[in-house]
């Protein structure tokens, strides 16, 4: 499972040696990206693909043709050839290949004034040393055009973005853009041009609907191997659940057998005259393997920008469940023959299902859809797709109706459903790393993106333990951290503690660590001659406090760390002072 995750591309384009074979961003040398995310532990049952009639091969009947020989035509002239007498099946064949070229055709005459260059300079953070960024690289993706005078592409073709240009077709000129919302689970962007000449000749494109099996898309974009507007072709061959790369989410995906190359990311798959989906990424080590984005993501993105202003996020039902495929564990939950449905194995905290259903409950039906053994529901024309899908396709606060099997009753439910964080980050785009530095110990919240710094094969090389609880452990209140010490800045000070880095922190003084911030609150607070920290594999740091905290200075002059501590720690500590210098007033 591990694998088959770090197997899906992104697909913004590059032009150096390394990104041609992995396929990041353009034209730069930079930094390998980090690896996918690893995929929730779910079995996902693949879409039936209808019978497929062996492709017929149209024959012409010479009977009647006059036999030529060399040099005879000369004098006879040139021989009419009559025509050749075609079936039925052939002409439905032939029809199909013309609307097929047709549909071509008019995707790229619809797409001239819609689809968009994006040129992107972003830089992210480094996590090994949060207080700087990596150096800046340069990419380049897709996009197109929707009503509102907005442009729709990937969210890894702007993260961590510090300037956006746009260029529209047959146009040299570029224009500055500005992201207006972000979706990094949904791999989704919307960004806006305030030049109005930018908008002179642009049309918006419609979303249509899920394309069914073997339906074409032409898929058109940038991608590398040139600067003009492309287009390929293919056909639908799968329609389920899929790994996001970009944002670690399992979410509703269409593969495609069109050629979606680096750069492709962002543009449009059109079938007949609007948007089957957002091209975004493919499959390492297969030939014409893509993904796009289907509509139904798209619009749930976009609604949920127009209501709240903002990204709004995909809801979770916050709980693991377990396929009963067995006979033997149906029986023993008292599932009647008739009965469906999945063990509740795991439940999170935060969710509201947490107050709602109890583990070992069967999960039958989700808002009067019964759930299959293996975890399905139907889906269209002989088809199945997991529950996920019904769960992720609800917004925020929405209310759904769960039918569940407790000690061999049916009980009826409500649940409210929204987006959940899990313990442990899974990305941080767009936003600057937390951290502390007290007395050269450098202190930072777990997040996957940290464990990424340890090289594409991040799961077996990071600290094992560590890699683990972000994998597994889920959150026991909300606003909790996992905080780790990350690195130890030798001095004088902290001389025998330097192999203690990469350990959780558990208390500090007797109390324990809940969060970053509550950390650096007990810590600046400190009123006792010794600073008590208790670390994982019940490990200890003493320091003497006033001695620590002048040698914290001299740390960060000797390493030219601008602050002790990130700006959110920053600016929360100056809240605290000025809410304290209000109540003392």
């Amino acid at each position: 499972m591990h694998a088959s995750a770090r197997l899906l591309r992104r697909l913004s384009s590059s032009s150096s040696a390394r990104s041609l074979r992995r396929l990041p961003l353009h034209p730069s040398p930079s930094p390998p990206p980090h690896p996918s995310r690893l995929p929730p532990l779910r079995t996902v049952t693949r879409a039936v693909l209808p019978h497929l009639a062996a492709p017929r091969f149209s024959t012409i009947s010479c009977a009647s043709t006059p036999s030529l020989r060399l040099g005879e035509c000369g004098a006879l002239g040139t021989p009419s050839i009559p025509s050749a007498e075609v079936s039925e099946g052939e002409e439905e064949v032939e029809s199909a290949a013309a609307r097929h070229d047709t549909d071509a055709f008019a995707a790229v005459e619809l797409a001239l004034d819609s689809v968009v260059k994006v040129f992107t300079v972003s830089s992210g953070p480094n996590y090994f040393l949060p207080w700087q960024n990596k150096a800046q690289r340069e990419s380049m993706g897709s996009g197109f055009v929707i009503s509102g005078k907005r442009i729709v592409t990937n969210a890894h073709v702007v993260a961590d973005h510090t300037f956006v240009l746009v260029r529209k077709h047959g146009s040299p000129a570029k224009y500055k853009a500005e992201v207006q919302a972000i979706g990094h689970e949904c791999d989704l962007a919307l960004l806006t041009v305030e030049s109005e000449e930018f908008w002179e000749g642009m049309n918006s494109l419609d979303l249509g609907d899920i394309p069914f099996l073997q339906e074409a898309v032409a898929v058109v974009g940038y991608p590398q191997g040139g600067d003009n507007i492309s287009v390929t072709k293919g056909v639908v061959s799968r329609v389920e659940p899929t790994q996001y790369a970009h944002g670690a989410t399992q979410l509703m995906a269409i593969q495609i057998d069109a050629a979606i190359n680096p750069g492709n990311s962002g543009g449009p798959a059109i079938m007949g005259d609007k948007v089957a989906g957002v091209a975004f990424q493919n499959l390492s080590g297969a030939e014409n393997i893509g993904y796009i984005i289907p509509v139904p993501v798209i619009k749930r993105f976009i609604s949920g920008v127009e209501e709240s202003g903002k990204y709004s996020g995909f809801c979770s039902l916050g709980i693991s469940c377990q396929a009963t495929e067995n006979i033997q564990i149906r029986e023993c939950f008292g599932m009647r023959p008739e009965m469906t449905g999945v063990l509740v194995s795991r439940i999170n905290p935060l969710s509201d299902a947490y107050k709602i259903l109890k583990k070992d409950d069967i999960l039958l039906e989700f808002d009067g859809v019964p759930i299959a053994n293996d975890g399905t529901v139907p889906f269209r024309n002989r088809e199945r797709i997991t529950f996920d899908h019904l769960v992720s396709m609800k917004k925020p606060e929405e209310t759904a109706v769960i039918k569940v099997l407790r000690d061999g009753k049916e009980h009826e439910l409500n649940v409210t459903l929204r987006p959940l964080q899990p313990l442990v980050p899974v990305h941080q785009f767009d936003k600057l790393p937390s951290y502390y530095i007290f007395a050269g110990f450098v202190f930072i919240p777990l997040t996957q993106p940290y464990l990424h710094e340890f090289g594409e094969d991040w799961y077996n090389t990071s600290p094992r333990r560590l890699c683990e609880r972000a994998l597994r452990e889920l959150p026991k209140k909300a606003g909790q951290q996992l905080v780790i010490l990350s690195q130890v800045l030798m001095d004088d000070i902290n001389v025998g503690y330097e192999r203690l880095a990469e350990l959780q922190v558990k208390k500090v003084n007797g109390v324990e660590v809940e969060n970053l911030k509550h950390l650096c609150s007990i810590v600046e607070n400190c009123t006792e001659e010794n600073l008590r920290i208790d670390l994982d594999d019940e490990r200890v740091i003493v320091l003497k406090f006033q001695n620590a905290r002048l040698a914290t200075s001299r740390i960060l002059k000797r390493h030219r760390i601008p602050s002790a501590m990130s700006n959110d720690l920053v600016d929360d500590q100056a809240s605290k002072g000025e809410t304290e210098a209000s109540c003392t007033s």
